[in-house]
C-alpha cells in the first residue's frame, strides 16, 4: 500500500500570493481546519513544503 500523510489547513490564505493559494487550491484545501489524506510523493511534500507556514502534517502513514 502507498504511504499517506494528513495534512491540516492552520493559516488563511487571505494576503496570501496567488502562486500560495493555487498551492492550497491543488492540496484540496481551501479553507481553515480542513485536513485531507494525499499519497506521500516527492511532488505533494514540495508543495507542502512551498505553503509550510499555511499547512502542518498531522501524521504520516504507512
Amino acid at each position: 500500500m502507498a504511504k499517506t500523510i494528513v495534512v491540516k489547513q492552520i493559516g488563511s490564505p487571505i494576503r496570501r500570493p496567488a502562486d500560495q493559494r493555487a498551492t492550497l487550491v491543488g492540496l484540496g484545501l481551501n479553507k481553515m481546519n480542513r485536513t485531507r489524506e494525499l499519497e506521500d510523493t516527492p511532488s505533494v511534500r514540495g508543495m507542502v513544503n512551498k505553503i509550510s507556514h499555511l499547512v502542518e502534517i498531522i501524521e504520516e502513514r504507512d
